[in-house]
């Protein structure tokens, strides 16, 4: 990729190739959740940014991202990221921090002034290329509460 990758907007034509991209980068199928992903971002398409980073006809990365606004009281639109993958061998070559830079362009051109995004903490290399591409903790918590209970 000389030059850095090239980049492409993602959509339902391309499912095939996102969920083998995904299985290989997280280990396991997710073939149904990138499939809603994708038809919601047919539907909403000012809600949704789906990006590849293509190396000749492969697809080495992607990134999906959905747009909110008015969520816990702000009134800006935030870009959340929802996903970000890159094939094993184009990892190491800068292509998720090319991602993660076009990606910003893109919702910056959105009016978004903030991305965001969650990781579990033990998910090591995930949190340190967050922190390499610019994100810090946010200052509130996420909170879980199991649905499979009674509520006192």
């Amino acid at each position: 990729m000389k030059g850095g990758p090239a980049f492409a907007l993602l959509g339902t034509g391309d499912l095939d190739r996102l969920a083998a991209l995904d299985k290989e980068t997280g280990g396991v199928s997710r073939r149904g959740f990138i499939e809603k992903r994708l038809a919601a971002q047919e539907r909403h398409p000012d809600a949704f940014l789906s990006i590849g980073a293509v190396d000749g006809a492969a697809l080495a990365g992607f990134t999906f991202c959905h747009i909110i606004e008015g969520e816990f009281g702000g009134t800006e639109p935030v870009a959340v990221l929802d996903a970000i993958g890159v094939s094993p061998g184009s990892q190491g070559r800068g292509i998720g921090s090319a991602l993660m830079g076009e990606l910003t362009r893109r919702v910056r051109e959105r009016g978004c002034r903030e991305l965001r995004t969650q990781a579990r903490w033990d998910q090591r290399g995930l949190l340190d290329f967050f922190s390499r591409t610019g994100f810090s903790l946010a200052p509130r918590l996420v909170l879980e509460c199991a649905t499979d209970r009674e509520l006192r």
